[in-house]
């Protein structure tokens, strides 16, 4: 189809959908952010017996710890360390135990 036969009304349509396709450019975790993010993932992973619980663990927010635990062991050295205790000091429910 030729784009000159069609409206201007049609192009700008196509081209504003088009746009959409595009994420906006974000930027990237600082290195030792990612490293911790990468790190606290991996001992949840391992130490709460697979991906679903240490999602719900991570993801949700905990007032012992004051928010969600994925946030604080990224943001600081200090806050992973308090998440990666609190995640070793963890013991399955009583229904992870069927």
């Amino acid at each position: 189809m030729n784009p000159k036969a069609l409206p201007d009304t049609a192009l700008t349509t196509a081209k504003s959908h088009s746009s959409r396709l595009f994420r906006p450019k974000r930027t990237p975790l600082p290195r030792d952010d990612a490293r911790r993010q990468g790190n606290i993932s991996s001992l949840a992973f391992l130490t709460m017996g697979g991906r679903d619980p240490a999602l719900a663990f991570l993801n949700e927010e905990n007032p012992a710890l004051g928010g969600r635990p994925l946030a604080l062991a990224t943001a600081s050295a200090e806050g992973y360390a308090r998440v990666a205790d609190a995640i070793r000091a963890w013991s399955p429910g009583p229904a992870a135990a069927e």
